[in-house]
């Protein structure tokens, strides 16, 4: 991971970078804020640390430009002349500590350490759209807040896209919300579970696995384990499983310490017409468009359907509505079914040069036939990608660049 160190005193500087010699980090230390922008603007970093007073720009004016180069940045402000002012300021701008000058050098690798979870594994937005018009989900929510007081282990079963992964994130922001958060798919585990490295970041944070009932019974013993372990108490644990009937005798004495069932949209259509105005507001605002209105006919068909892919058959139904419309009426919704038979539909590329336009189609066309391989098989990633003629490292190149994950997705 990478550091940004700003400091402009060359000997506090250097004894900061000496304290990380053999660390996690891969620090790049600079005397003022110019140059620490220039770094930002050639690369990704993880964590900012910075001096609040600087030569030509103060430490907090650093952070602002920084975050708005790098949003998910994680930053450290340092001062011995901090006011509470300052404290506020930066805290609102996005600085997860402020360290008073003189500091401990254990002090600072410690709060290095906490940004070094929360980096890796970064907690869910506490703003995500959390639904609960149905009764159904009313009575849900009401079992995560009473769950939300105990740190025991939470199992999530539902059909598929029913929003599992979401009700986990929703448990942990109740809990915790500051704290590591990582869901993975459980099948992509080796069989002893996630590994020593990987649970001493998520101490105090949670983790989500999907696809439980898909798991082998001595993968399950393994994860069991793991769960038992030293580092893994320190970890909040929650799961998923289409079935509980599939899940392993050892994970389900574990996990299954309290369970919450998802219900499938049909039985939530209280929460139809939200749930479709949440996802079409979310498309229009990442790419700074109006929301168009809803025709009373599409409005009567969404509410007329039964949604058999859930949440995420929804979702792909706003989606292909929003890239059909150009005006301010959202287009109609496309017929039941094509999902599945447009599976490789994409977007038209940027107008320019022939060979541009195709370069940017293949791209596009690659993300889809590496979602639609992993469909329904995302607990057997070795597997898909012998299927595709690929090796374990350039496949999980493929699935970074197009950010897909093995985790049960947004509605799992």
């Amino acid at each position: 991971m990478r550091l940004l160190l700003v400091e402009d005193k060359d000997s506090f500087r250097r004894l900061l970078v000496q304290a990380l010699i053999g660390s996690h980090w891969e620090v790049v230390a600079v005397g003022e804020p110019r140059a620490a922008l220039a770094e930002l603007s050639l690369r990704s970093f993880e964590v900012l640390v910075t001096d609040l007073r600087l030569p030509g720009m103060s430490g907090l004016e650093l952070l602002k430009a920084a975050k708005r180069m790098q949003p998910s940045l994680r930053a450290v402000l340092m001062s011995a002349f901090g006011e509470p002012r300052d404290i506020v300021e930066a805290i609102r701008w996005g600085a997860d500590e402020f360290l008073p000058k003189p500091f401990d050098l254990d002090q600072f690798s410690q709060v290095l350490e906490r940004l070094r979870a929360l980096a890796a594994a970064p907690p869910p937005d506490s703003r995500e759209p959390w639904l609960v018009h149905a009764p159904a989900m009313k009575a849900l929510e009401q079992g995560l807040i009473k769950a939300a007081d105990s740190a025991v282990p939470v199992l999530f079963h539902g059909e598929r896209g029913t929003g599992k992964a979401r009700a986990a994130r929703r448990l942990h922001v109740l809990r915790h919300p500051q704290a590591p958060f990582q869901a993975l798919a459980a099948g992509s585990l080796g069989p002893d579970g996630p590994g020593e490295g990987q649970l001493a970041l998520l101490q105090g944070g949670s983790l989500y696995l999907s696809g439980l009932d898909q798991l082998p019974p001595a993968q399950g013993a393994g994860l069991a384990r793991a769960m038992d372990s030293e580092a893994g108490q320190g970890v909040r644990w929650l799961g998923g499983a289409r079935e509980l009937a599939g899940v392993s005798e050892a994970l389900r004495s574990r996990l299954g310490v309290l369970t919450f069932h998802l219900p499938p949209l049909r039985e939530r259509r209280e929460d139809l017409l939200p749930l479709f105005w949440s996802f079409l507001e979310g498309l229009a605002r990442r790419e700074g468009r109006p929301v168009p209105a809803l025709e009373r006919g599409t409005e009567k068909d969404l509410l007329q359907r039964p949604w058999p892919g859930n949440l995420r058959q929804l979702s792909w139904t706003v989606t292909q509505a929003w890239r059909a419309t150009t005006g301010t009426v959202l287009a109609p919704l496309a017929a039941e079914g094509l999902e599945n038979r447009l599976a490789l539909s994409l977007p038209w590329p940027r107008t320019g040069p022939m060979e541009a336009m195709l370069a940017e189609v293949a791209q596009a066309a690659e993300g889809a036939l590496l979602r639609k391989a992993l469909q329904g098989r995302k607990a057997d990633p070795t597997a898909v990608a012998l299927e595709l003629g690929l090796t374990l490292r350039s496949f999980a190149r493929a699935l970074r660049e197009h950010g897909i994950s093995l985790e049960d997705e947004g509605h799992g």
